[in-house]
């Protein structure tokens, strides 16, 4: 068995950029960095976003979005889910069993001309009723 050569397909592989050879190579003089200034000097780096004194995009575009830790309750009104006013006792589990609402929720506010009445029958220290300090 003949050991063959193992070589890069042809095309793959490129020669490094040799700067600063001289003016024959088409790389010399300044090396490919232009002429003077800041930007032709060792040890520059612009800084993320800079665009060379323009003001940056990300200061030009309005702020965007705020996500408070304050958890605000999920709201319902008895007045249009009568079937909470009709529970025996208000618990998180006997209001999920009769209104669909999202599993992250950690409060509840009940609102409506009724919610009040409805006080005695709440057993869970997460939900209160309007008019109902916290």
């Amino acid at each position: 068995m003949a050991l063959e050569k193992i070589q890069p397909a042809h095309g793959s592989t490129r020669d490094i950029k040799r700067v600063g050879r001289g003016q024959g190579s088409g790389m010399g003089k300044t090396s490919t960095r232009g002429g003077k200034g800041q930007t032709a000097r060792s040890g520059y780096k612009a800084k993320r976003g800079f665009e060379g004194g323009q003001q940056p995009l990300q200061r030009r575009l309005p702020k965007v979005g705020f996500r408070t830790k304050i958890q605000k309750p999920y709201v319902i009104n008895i007045d249009k889910f009568k079937s909470i006013a009709e529970l025996a006792e208000i618990t998180f589990e006997s209001i999920r069993a009769v209104h669909k609402f999202p599993t992250y929720i950690e409060k509840i506010k009940i609102i409506g001309s009724s919610a009040c009445d409805l006080k005695a029958k709440i057993k869970d220290d997460r939900i209160r009723t309007s008019g109902q300090e916290r």
